[in-house]
């Protein structure tokens, strides 16, 4: 039986630094292999770790991975990326998507082995992410497709055969609403200001929400120009008196109020059509028959909640639910999900397991070890046994450990379950929080492990009820929660491993809603008895949910979430209702919502990113 080629490693590697730095148009560019890669670090850029032996095609996937990073190092300006790239998350990465097909096509146009390097690496990508197997239209994301979509427009490759059944899918769907706006682009893959622009166009083609800093500067243009064409002095005058409104930021708390004026303009609108002072909520809730409210009964609310539900509403509860992992499984498909999951852990384990020993050190070496000496009870202290032998009749001593405050602690993980989390950066979540579990339980801290979607992709049963009843204005959020419980504090890591493995599971991932979650994770643990309590939000975006934001302003969410986030960083004084509040957001900034705030440019920066954070709040007096 003839043996397959392989390519050894060492002068692979030696090629492979040379290639890279030459397409990415930097002879000084660092190029190093770690476990961490592909990712590119200031001046360095790190590849993961060939194997000894390649095999051909395994080799010209690695390529690919490598010529993709330095086709962004040589043609990608992250300025201009910035200011045209939505700050909403589903836009946000549809408009990545687009970008990657640009730099594909600028070295697949240039090169044909670049263009194969490109195909390999595609291919990989889309076999891990386990598009090909999909076959509900639901759970197809509208970004990875516009992106296959796009690549195919300006590199001229057909969408790889394993997937042209799902990309036809929603195929004639983009086609009708964007026109030729995709092959528009490949004109333009050589000018990334010009392509942005574009870009955007197709993305409000798609109805998808373009406030990019760009979109901005040119509305205050036009509303400059409108107001200075046929002014009069009186005019002139009034203008004078009142503030300039076009310079406010988005990101400073002006923006919050007028989003807080035009959310209660929607409820008093609600209020003369419907002639009730009552909230759509309230009525909609009363209607629930006995016996079937569901979750919404049982849900804790949060001690602040009458505060900031003052410019939020909830249009209806009865479908919303607080459910436990393995209650939404079949214990067999679990066992086959946590076995993928661990898979997957294997790959990681040198890199995780380093850094939980870090964390584990830094956290034991907290607990000082402290004995209380001459007891009458405890365990027996060696030491002091001479004293029987010079004199018989001394009592034996005894000392006991102090218990330390350290141990009196609770953290929670809140991951974001949402469709954008699909992939690589859901599954790096899983095993970070499954080795934070089993690291903090060692040092005797405890963990909770909590999820957030929805049930339903636009809107579910609460959208149906609401169109049923006449689409009463202003409804408020119109989609139906799903809280997950993977690990409660009380529950040892050993029974609840398997939980996990859940969000491995295809259709789970839907919608975000951050701010009820974190009023609901919140207020689980004011109720905990232990002295210091821990919140860690890991998400990659602002939250999004289309249902609720076609009927209510753009930022209807976001203020939501930013007023829940002021009242749990502002907290009681009282050290023991206190909850540190801390973020880590994955490819998007976080810190515009959060105080205390890590943003991670790579998924694969996360398992450093978790144990830094939680090693700076535990090292805090």
């Amino acid at each position: 039986m003839a043996q397959k080629p392989t390519i050894l490693s060492e002068p692979f590697k030696k090629a492979l630094i040379h290639s890279t730095r030459a397409l990415a148009e930097d002879a000084e560019l660092e190029v190093v292999f770690g476990s961490d890669g592909p990712r590119l670090d200031g001046q360095k850029l790190i590849l993961p770790h060939p194997p000894r032996d390649l095999a051909p095609k395994l080799a010209q996937r690695v390529r690919g991975q490598a010529d993709r990073m330095a086709l962004r190092r040589a043609h990608h300006d992250a300025a201009v990326d910035a200011r045209a790239r939505p700050r909403d998350s589903l836009s946000g990465e549809a408009f990545d998507a687009l970008e990657a097909a640009r730099l594909d096509a600028i070295g697949a146009r240039a090169m044909a082995g670049v263009r194969l390097n490109l195909q390999a690496a595609l291919e990989n990508d889309l076999e891990r992410s386990g598009l090909m197997r999909k076959d509900d239209k639901a759970d197809l994301g509208l970004p990875e497709i516009l992106g296959l979509m796009a690549r195919e427009a300006v590199t001229g490759d057909p969408v790889p055969a394993s997937v042209q059944r799902v990309v036809n899918m929603l195929r004639h769907e983009i086609a009708d609403k964007t026109g030729d706006g995709l092959e528009k682009l490949a004109a333009l893959i050589h000018d990334q200001k010009a392509f942005t622009q574009q870009a955007r166009k197709v993305l409000t083609a798609l109805d998808l929400v373009d406030d990019s800093l760009d979109a901005e500067e040119e509305k205050q243009d036009e509303g400059e120009e409108g107001e200075n064409d046929g002014d009069s002095p009186q005019d002139d005058a009034e203008q004078d008196e009142q503030p300039d409104e076009s310079e406010q930021q988005p990101d400073q708390p002006e923006p919050d109020q007028q989003g807080q004026e035009q959310a209660q303009e929607g409820e008093d609108d609600y209020t003369q059509m419907s002639g009730d002072p009552q909230m759509a909520s309230e009525s909609s809730t009363d209607e629930v028959p006995d016996g079937e409210a569901g979750e919404a009964d049982v849900r804790d609310e949060p001690p602040f909640a009458d505060k900031v539900k003052k410019d939020y509403d909830v249009y209806t509860r009865q479908f919303d639910e607080v459910v436990a992992a393995e209650d939404l499984c079949e214990p067999e498909e679990l066992e086959r999900l946590r076995g993928f999951l661990n898979a997957q852990l294997a790959n990681m384990a040198t890199v995780v397991s380093r850094l939980a020993n870090k964390l584990q050190r830094k956290l034991m070496a907290q607990q000082s070890r402290s004995w209380s000496f001459d007891l009458e009870e405890g365990v027996l202290d060696a030491a002091k046994l001479t004293r029987v032998i010079v004199d018989p009749s001394a009592p034996l001593s005894f000392k006991q450990e102090k218990d330390t405050e350290f141990r009196d602690t609770v953290v929670t993980l809140l991951l974001d379950n949402s469709g954008s989390m699909r992939g690589r950066p859901i599954m790096v979540a899983a095993i970070c929080a499954d080795v934070l579990a089993r690291t903090l339980e060692r040092c005797g801290v405890k963990v909770e492990i909590l999820g957030f979607t929805t049930k339903a992709w636009k809107g579910g049963l609460s959208r149906e009820k609401w169109v049923r009843e006449g689409k009463p204005a202003g409804p408020g959020r119109l989609n139906d929660l799903r809280h997950i419980i993977y690990k409660a504090a009380d529950s040892p890591w050993r029974r609840t491993h398997k939980n996990l493995g859940l969000m491995m599971r295809e259709g789970l991932l839907k919608e975000n809603i951050d701010g009820e979650a974190l009023q609901w994770a919140h207020s689980r643990l004011v109720n905990r008895p232990e002295q210091r309590k821990i919140l860690m939000v890991i998400s990659d975006g602002a939250p999004v949910d289309d249902s609720t934001l076609s009927v209510n302003n753009g930022h209807y969410l976001e203020n939501h979430l930013r007023r829940v986030i002021a009242e749990i960083e502002g907290g009681p004084k009282k050290q023991a209702d206190r909850v540190e509040l801390v973020a880590i957001g994955i490819g998007h900034d976080v810190t515009r919502y959060y105080k205390r705030a890590l943003t991670l440019i790579d998924v694969e920066h996360l398992a450093g990113g978790l144990m830094d954070k939680l090693t700076e709040l535990f090292q805090e007096k």
